[in-house]
């Protein structure tokens, strides 16, 4: 038997769309017909916990058939010292992968904020993928730039944060994570603050050794499907007409899906990669 592939959505900024990300990661795979489940680590702010509860709220409320993954909201110990709340929060989020050990694919949504349980999941992951807001503002969060000299860059705590976690990913598992940053909250306006906000990131990659890739276009879209419980991929099952918004949308989502390279159980395909068996 093989262990699920472990996605994990981190970024130690609010607002950055992981929640979005991880809602569509998880039904695109369900979609493909392969088990996933999901974990929120984040779960006293609850975002991604709340998109699966609209979601159910809209099935029963409709009467549609819609897929759900297995979900799992893992939350802060309250226990008195940090030496108890650590290991309770370990048992938890082991607890949770136990249950989950039989499917293909994990999602594990995490806070916008240093804690232990996001490091834990961190540590767990197989597949790391860091939404970004494509601005200067949010860029602090992977390095320190220069701005006398763009090539100038250190890596920040976040970043820091990652390295010590697949660190320790290879030394207990023998697993190499893979990092992808997607800037995300695409305007489609050319700037060149874009262009330059590009040239850093592709400087940081090398730097602090991640993979850039592009993610969501900012669109109205994403806020009431969240309200709904939906993604783009329910559209049709729930029947709201496509628009161009929603096919463009797709293909972001596709083109994603394709760029983080995630390997098919082993049972079906012996570790070729997810996007080559599905390819669009």
């Amino acid at each position: 038997m093989t262990s699920p592939h472990i996605i994990v959505l981190g970024n130690e900024k609010g607002g950055t769309g992981k929640s979005t990300v991880a809602m569509h990661m998880a039904t695109f795979l369900l979609t493909k017909g392969f088990k996933v489940g999901t974990i929120d680590v984040d779960a006293r702010q609850g975002t991604f916990t709340k998109y699966f509860k609209n979601r159910e709220s809209y099935i029963e409320k409709h009467g549609v058939s819609l897929m759900l993954p297995h979900h799992i909201p893992v939350f802060i110990s309250q226990a008195d010292s940090v030496k108890q709340r650590e290991e309770e929060e370990r048992n938890m989020f082991d607890g949770a992968l136990q249950q989950l050990a039989e499917v293909d694919y994990i999602v594990v949504d995490t806070p916008g904020n240093d804690t232990h349980l996001s490091r834990l999941a961190h540590s767990h992951a197989n597949t790391i993928v860091t939404p970004l807001n494509d601005s200067f503002v949010d860029l602090d969060v992977l390095g320190k730039v220069n701005p006398e000299n763009a090539r100038d860059v250190r890596p920040s705590h976040y970043a820091e944060m990652v390295w010590d976690q697949k660190k320790q990913r290879l030394m207990r598992d023998r697993v190499t994570i893979d990092w992808i940053v997607m800037r995300n909250r695409l305007s489609h306006i050319f700037a060149k603050n874009k262009e330059e906000m590009h040239k850093v990131l592709q400087t940081l990659a090398k730097r602090i050794g991640f993979r850039l890739g592009h993610g969501f276009s900012e669109r109205v879209v994403f806020k009431e499907l969240f309200l709904k419980g939906l993604t783009l991929l329910d559209l049709k099952d729930v029947g709201i007409e496509f628009t161009m918004s929603h096919v463009s949308a797709r293909q972001e989502l596709r083109r994603l899906m394709d760029m983080l390279q995630l390997p098919a159980p082993q049972s079906e395909k012996q570790g070729e990669p997810l996007a080559e068996e599905h390819a669009h």
